[in-house]
């Protein structure tokens, strides 16, 4: 049987060309001499030194970071608690309006999100800046981190508390030496989960926003409406390394935990 024909080689080809050529493209001219994207001029790295000169992008992305780091960190707080207390604390009164009220942002629309914030935030007098972002981002992305800690929990092994609990610790000492190192990897991807959708947020983030506080999707987009410059097709080159990056570096630790998990399970059985 012939794993891959003409028509599966097409139907590939075009799917990565639809996904990635763009990408390929806007590096490519992000590279380039002209100001007009659209027409090759020449090869130059001018426009990478005018967007470390441009104030207006790098305090965007200097607020953007911010926001990220706190929310992120927040959400994962909160959404390990909440998913502990899912999975962990059995049937108990209001269990289904507070797994409700954990979800819904997963299918709330974001605009919906975003318009009911900004009430609030304008309902207790909250000037809008970076901690309307922050509270936002954290409430929209902890639903996230709670979903892959839950999935992480449902799956572990309590006979490994038991025993904790058995030998003399608290039940805090047992979740915080025994619970929390082995669901680690989950609470890392539910930060790094929530880090990213943060990082890519729009929609809440222009309704939550203030004078004081301009986050990078929003400069970006206000730029582009403009026309698309070079210093754009730089500033999205930089992040697309940023994310390759991240992603590769992500790869090869996870393949090195693999092997070096595998070679101790090997000397594992050789001293049985």
């Amino acid at each position: 049987m012939r794993r891959f024909s003409w028509f599966n080689v097409t139907s590939l080809t075009l799917g990565f060309a639809f996904l990635y050529l763009p990408m390929i493209l806007l590096v490519v001219y992000s590279f380039n001499e002209s100001r007009l994207v659209t027409v090759w001029a020449g090869f130059s790295t001018k426009w990478y030194g005018e967007l470390l000169r441009n104030e207006e992008f790098l305090d965007a992305a200097w607020v953007t970071l911010k926001v990220a780091v706190f929310s992120s960190t927040i959400a994962t707080v909160l959404g390990t608690m909440a998913a502990y207390v899912l999975v962990r604390a059995g049937r108990f009164r209001g269990r289904t309006l507070f797994s409700g009220m954990i979800y819904a942002p997963l299918v709330m629309p974001e605009v919906i999100t975003g318009l009911s914030l900004l009430l609030l935030f304008i309902g207790i007098g909250l000037d809008r800046g970076v901690l309307t972002i922050v509270l936002a981002h954290t409430t929209f992305s902890m639903c996230y981190v709670s979903v892959v800690v839950s999935s992480r929990l449902t799956s572990f092994d309590r006979s490994l508390e038991e025993a904790a609990l058995d030998l003399g610790c608290s039940p805090f000492e047992a979740f915080r030496l025994v619970t929390l190192p082995i669901i680690a990897p989950a609470v890392i991807s539910g930060w790094l989960l929530a880090f990213t959708l943060s990082l890519d947020d729009l929609v809440i983030a222009s309704f939550t926003t203030g004078p004081s506080a301009t986050t990078l999707p929003i400069k970006i987009f206000s730029a582009v409406r403009l026309g698309v410059s070079p210093e754009i097709n730089a500033l999205s080159t930089l992040l697309i390394a940023i994310v390759t990056l991240g992603v590769i570096t992500a790869s090869i630790v996870t393949k090195r935990a693999a092997v070096a998990q595998a070679r101790d399970e090997q000397a594992a059985e050789r001293n049985e």
